[in-house]
């Protein structure tokens, strides 16, 4: 059973989050502290933007890399276990709602990777929780801000 608290994430999406954590540690602490040595030079530092700048986003860095050391521990990497004919992570499903002829085409993801833009749903968004499970042919009904929402399942790949 999935638990909704879960992160899932594909090996590509994992990859990048060890790239960028690595990244981060290495090169951008070395020039955040570039940057704090050199502002520290300029002299008072109660008056010193660039002083203030570099602390700033020194602090957010260090905020990002220990999201991405808690990412990286808890994640589970999703693996191409797809049941045939049913939707589940990494599925590419075809929905039309109903009253409508327009089809919509989603891959459901983990939440790390659902990006709208690029038609990637997380498994745990309104519309992904009310999908997964479900087969070609199959309803389902979910609720949105401008209320119920009837959809039926199209196709599942």
């Amino acid at each position: 059973m999935i638990d909704s608290q879960d992160t899932f994430v594909s090996q590509e999406k994992f990859d990048e989050m060890i790239k960028e954590l690595e990244n981060l540690k290495t090169v951008r602490r070395t020039e955040i502290a570039k940057s704090l040595e050199y502002a520290r030079s300029l002299g008072d530092l109660s008056e010193n933007a660039e002083y203030q700048e570099a602390r700033d986003l020194q602090a957010a860095t260090e905020e990002r890399i220990k999201k991405l050391e808690d990412l990286v521990k808890n994640t589970k990497i999703l693996t191409d276990g797809k049941k045939k004919n049913e939707v589940s992570f990494n599925s590419v499903v075809t929905i039309k709602k109903d009253g409508s002829s327009d089809l919509h085409e989603y891959t459901i993801v983990g939440s790390e990777e659902a990006d709208m833009r690029v038609h990637k749903l997380s498994h745990v968004s309104p519309l992904g929780a009310a999908i997964m499970g479900k087969k070609k042919g199959d309803t389902f009904t979910f609720d949105t801000p401008s209320g119920k929402q009837t959809y039926t399942i199209e196709k599942v790949a």
